[in-house]
């Protein structure tokens, strides 16, 4: 064919979000950090299908359209670095296509050239090796490649072929890539989705299909039990299904999608608009995305069942929003300044609350919120300025795409926290008597003056800076550097604090998670005692993932 006309493009899309889709588990297996963050595919696909669903509801056939309206919902559901990158990707292609009801191979090879150019403008310090290096060189070699007249399958083909050349190269451009032996995730993820763009011009046609309990176990993370009746989580919601989606739902779909993560002990019951669902997962906020593509929680529950903790987390039944997030108190009249802060884990939360913070939105490593969860939580405290704390680098990028959003609207500050303590001294930092010009000068000089620690254990044996990991253990990181991986939990923490805490540290926060006991805690208490002269403030977060959060100052 000669060209792309809107039918075909909303076939490529459609096709693209099911090959990402059928594939995630295995982009996320591909995360080479060992923590259990193996989240592009699962961020990258939820972000994409966003897109596509709005794509779906379109009735226009015109290609300018479709990619515009493609571009919003990718933006609006991108979750994670990986996910606000694609959705700049295509932003670029989008512009280049705008106003065009069909588009020739020239112009498909042009779209994708400024996909690849917007992209690189969105990332403060881009890094080669990545997703932007495999949409930059195979968008520019086709761009040497194209010419007028030619076949839009020769062409997409071309492109594809050059993309699996630059993903392959680059381990060679990363050296963490060649070090544990993989290729970078997000390109793996792009290529899927350009795949699928040249299945739907073959005319092939792919359904989403159930992903095996072997290859499930295989694509997730190699632990000793796979048994998740011992290992994960119990997690049970009840949700209302948006109307404008009530026709099409269907019980089994998402039953399957549940499966994918992988989960078992499925119940999904539906009774009209309501729908209850319990699951058995690794990763409970994966199965609240899931969900959530569906409509507006009403109530939560997620029970730790590797530890057999009896804290159980439960919302009131309130709306989704209020699900997601915890609210000092209704605001009924717009004040000036408020503060957004994201995090997992109900001790963390009130951690924030008890602050300045007037909003938490759940998410951090694995859980990562989408643009629109946050913009949804910058509406809602209605104020004129609003500052966003991500506290998580894979969510920096995300909050501050709600700046471009919700311009004229509402001023939005992204302070760039990358850890929960960072957040937290930010927090502490904010003075209601002064400016918010002053408040922010205060709030990013704090975030510089913490070091953070962290203690976590593998989900697979590597090896990182000639250090062996062994799946399971427990790593002791100072910032991004892995510092030990050890059997014990504890041991991994002194490590931690020998790592960060010297003869100028004055306070030491120490944030434990829903795994830890209370000998562990009793234990480390000693150790802080014994070993430093700094201040000591120890809680209970109840977060998920880390055993350990350490901030000093």
């Amino acid at each position: 064919m000669k060209i792309i006309d809107g039918q075909m493009f909303k076939k490529m899309i459609e096709t693209g979000s099911i090959v990402l889709h059928n594939n995630h588990l295995e982009i996320d297996a591909l995360n080479v950090f060992p923590v259990p963050d193996g989240d592009t595919g699962t961020n990258m696909s939820l972000t994409f299908n966003n897109g596509a669903q709005e794509v779906e509801k379109m009735d226009s056939d015109n290609v300018g359209d479709i990619a515009k309206t493609l571009s919003r919902g990718l933006l609006m559901g991108a979750r994670g670095n990986s996910g606000v990158i694609l959705s700049q990707i295509f932003r670029g292609f989008s512009i280049a296509v705008q106003g065009k009801r069909e588009i020739d191979a020239v112009e498909l090879a042009e779209a994708f050239n400024n996909g690849a150019k917007v992209a690189y403008k969105a990332v403060m310090r881009p890094v080669e090796g990545t997703i932007l290096t495999v949409i930059r060189e195979s968008a520019k070699a086709t761009m040497k490649y194209v010419q007028e007249g030619m076949e839009i399958e020769d062409v997409f083909s071309y492109l594809v072929k050059q993309a699996e050349i630059s993903l392959d190269n680059t381990p060679e451009l990363l050296p963490v890539l060649k070090e544990v032996g993989v290729v970078d995730s997000g390109g793996a993820g792009l290529l899927l989705i350009l795949t699928g763009f040249m299945a739907a011009l073959a005319g092939e046609r792919i359904h989403r299909v159930d992903i095996q309990e072997e290859s499930k176990k295989e694509a997730l993370v190699e632990v000793e039990n796979e048994s998740e009746d011992a290992y994960g989580y119990c997690t049970e919601f009840i949700f209302r299904i948006d109307p404008h989606k009530l026709k099409a739902f269907k019980e089994d779909n998402l039953r399957n999608e549940l499966e994918r993560l992988p989960g078992n002990s499925i119940v999904v019951v539906q009774d009209e608009d309501i729908v209850k669902v319990h699951v058995h997962t690794l990763k409970p906020g994966n199965a609240l995305n899931v969900a959530q593509r569906y409509g507006e929680f009403i109530k939560l529950k997620i029970e730790n069942m590797q530890e057999q903790h009896n804290h159980i987390i439960e919302m009131n039944d309130t709306p989704a929003a209020n699900a997601k997030a915890t609210l000092t108190s209704p605001k009924e009249e717009e004040k000036e300044v408020a503060i957004i802060s994201v995090a997992a884990g109900e001790g963390v939360k009130n951690m924030f609350m008890e602050l300045y913070c007037d909003y938490v939105v759940s998410g951090g490593q694995t859980m990562n919120p989408s643009t629109e969860d946050i913009v949804a939580a910058i509406r809602k405290v209605k104020a004129k300025h609003v500052i966003v704390l991500p506290n998580n680098s894979n969510i920096v990028m995300t909050a501050q795409q709600t700046v471009d959003i919700l311009e004229g609207e509402v001023d939005v500050k992204v302070i760039p926290s990358k850890s929960i303590p960072q957040g937290l001294s930010a927090c502490i930092m904010y003075n209601p008597e002064v400016s918010l010009e002053d408040n922010l000068k205060e709030m990013n000089a704090a975030i510089k003056n913490v070091k953070t620690g962290q203690v976590t254990f593998a989900i697979k044996d590597t090896v990182i800076d000639g250090l062996d990991i062994k799946a399971n253990q427990y790593m002791a990181l100072c910032d991004k550097e892995i510092k030990a991986c050890v059997p014990n939990k504890v041991d991994a923490l002194k490590v931690t604090l020998d790592g960060l805490v010297d003869e100028d540290s004055e306070i030491i926060t120490l944030i434990y998670g829903d795994d830890v006991s209370e000998e562990e805690v009793k234990e480390a208490e000693e150790y802080i005692a014994d070993h430093f002269e700094a201040e000591v403030e120890v809680t209970n977060g109840m977060q998920p993932v880390y055993s350990f959060i350490i901030g000093v100052e």
